[in-house]
């Protein structure tokens, strides 16, 4: 369904110069389009080919049409773990043409120009300095700040979508984007020809009127646009977002949970009003409750199902769990880092010299034990950070080089991201930075509030 054009509308206006650095700017190891042209084309005859391609991709704004030959997609499904066993195991991965990737990126730098810095400043994908990193620190953060009091838990709900970027209704997609300002015409493009391919087999052409294909360029700004008006109805709660993994934080004060169980009920209306299907089956809760005095936990409805209670659980990539240390997550990745000094010991032995194998270690084995580390790191007891320490020396062993240590590693990124906050004004752990005369950290009752990340001077 396409959205009828206003003759107010400003079309966007493509310049040559713009055309041929987007192709300049191709990478050329990514795969080919449904035409099997590589982007190794574009990127060497740019000067020759972005004059042509301005003036088509100029004429597919003005008309708001999309050339039938670009609208073609080829959908390859890609396993989401080792052992795929049904349909739902797979995720839709669109291969678009080359071309078209470049006018999306051209058309996604206009909308990011037009929409505000401070529109759902709990989206953490896809955006500028942004990352799990902060997703994670913010979650914590307003968990364990709430711990600090008395009487008070926190129930953490983690959210699980059935394919919700190919459940984009566009006729919803478009009212939203025309709120927020945006061309109707930029709506349409999410409307593609998809066709499936299995190796070297390929289905029949299949016209879809629903979903915005993952793979496309556009695809997770439209979703993130689509989703920018679920937030939080109650200020006792957050609502935290990364792409579609969304989590609902739950302050709870005296027992009563009357504003949490409302904003689940809430968040299931609006997932109903815009075609967004809850897996209640992939859907954790985690409660964090230090009193002594606990009294039991009423499960959570969703749509008439019990939402299954768990003492821990994998958020944006780190293990978290209901009392919220991190022995157990940090053994989990000292294991994985020590599987990975077997690969470095190997290429020793095969005759690699210092240099190779210290960038093994560090794309391979130091962005595990460094992963979203500014959001964990502070919490961890003197043990765990000595058994990190103890996978660096080993690895300084076998390469011969000298490598950083994991608590110079964390003091860096501790201050690289407090840099990057304090230009950003719009960041949410933006407030917290010590700031005037307030050079002192924030009074804590609790050793685990005292620890979260929050930038120190």
């Amino acid at each position: 369904m396409r959205a009828s054009a206003v003759p107010d509308d400003c079309v966007i206006t493509l310049s040559v110069a713009d055309m041929s650095k987007t192709f300049k700017q191709v990478n050329i190891h990514r795969a080919a389009g449904p035409d099997g042209l590589p982007g190794r084309v574009l990127r060497a005859c740019a000067d020759q080919l972005s004059g042509v391609f301005t003036d088509i991709f100029n004429m597919s704004l003005i008309d708001s049409v999309i050339p039938t030959c670009f609208k073609q997609t080829t959908i390859v499904p890609v396993p989401k773990n080792t052992k795929a066993t049904c349909l739902n195991d797979y995720r839709p991965v669109a291969l678009t043409y080359v071309a078209m990737k470049c006018f999306e990126r051209l058309v996604m730098a206009h909308i990011n120009n037009i929409i505000p810095e401070t529109l759902d400043p709990l989206q953490f994908a896809y955006r500028p300095n942004r990352s799990t990193d902060d997703a994670i620190s913010i979650a914590l953060h307003t968990a364990l700040s709430h711990l600090d009091k008395r009487n008070t838990y926190v129930r953490m709900l983690f959210i699980d979508y059935s394919s919700a970027f190919n459940t984009i209704v566009p006729s919803k997609l478009i009212t939203k984007l025309r709120i927020l300002g945006l061309n109707t015409s930029l709506c349409n493009w999410i409307l593609d020809f998809q066709v499936v391919r299995v190796g070297s087999n390929t289905s029949a052409t299949l016209i879809l009127d629903i979903g915005a294909p993952q793979g496309c360029v556009l695809s997770p700004l439209l979703y993130s646009l689509f989703t920018h008006d679920c937030m939080a109805r109650h200020d006792s709660n957050t609502l935290i977002k990364f792409a579609d993994d969304t989590t609902v934080v739950g302050l709870i004060t005296d027992n009563d949970e009357t504003a949490y169980r409302e904003e689940v009920r809430d968040l299931a209306v609006w997932c109903q009003d815009n075609n967004l299907s809850l897996n209640v089956t992939k859907t954790k809760e985690m409660i964090v409750d230090y009193r002594k005095k606990r009294t039991e936990h009423a499960p959570i409805l969703i749509d008439g199902a019990v939402v299954e209670q768990v003492e821990s659980f994998k958020f944006l990539g780190v293990h978290i769990n209901n009392k919220l240390e991190w022995s157990k997550p940090t053994k989990t990745v000292v294991k994985r880092a020590r599987h990975s000094l077997f690969h470095l010991r190997r290429l020793k032995r095969f005759g690699m010299g210092p240099e190779i194998l210290k960038r093994f270690y560090s794309c391979n084995i130091e962005s595990i034990l460094t992963g979203c580390i500014t959001a964990w790191y502070g919490n961890c007891a003197a043990s765990d950070r000595k058994a990190l320490q103890r996978v660096v020396r080993t690895a300084q062993y076998i390469t011969g080089a000298k490598l950083p240590a994991i608590q110079d590693l964390y003091t860096r990124r501790c201050q690289r991201k407090a840099l990057k906050i304090v230009k950003d004004p719009s960041h949410r752990l933006f407030s917290l930075l010590p700031h005037g005369k307030q050079y002192r950290s924030a009074k804590s009752r609790t050793k685990g509030f005292s620890t979260v990340f929050t930038p120190k001077p």
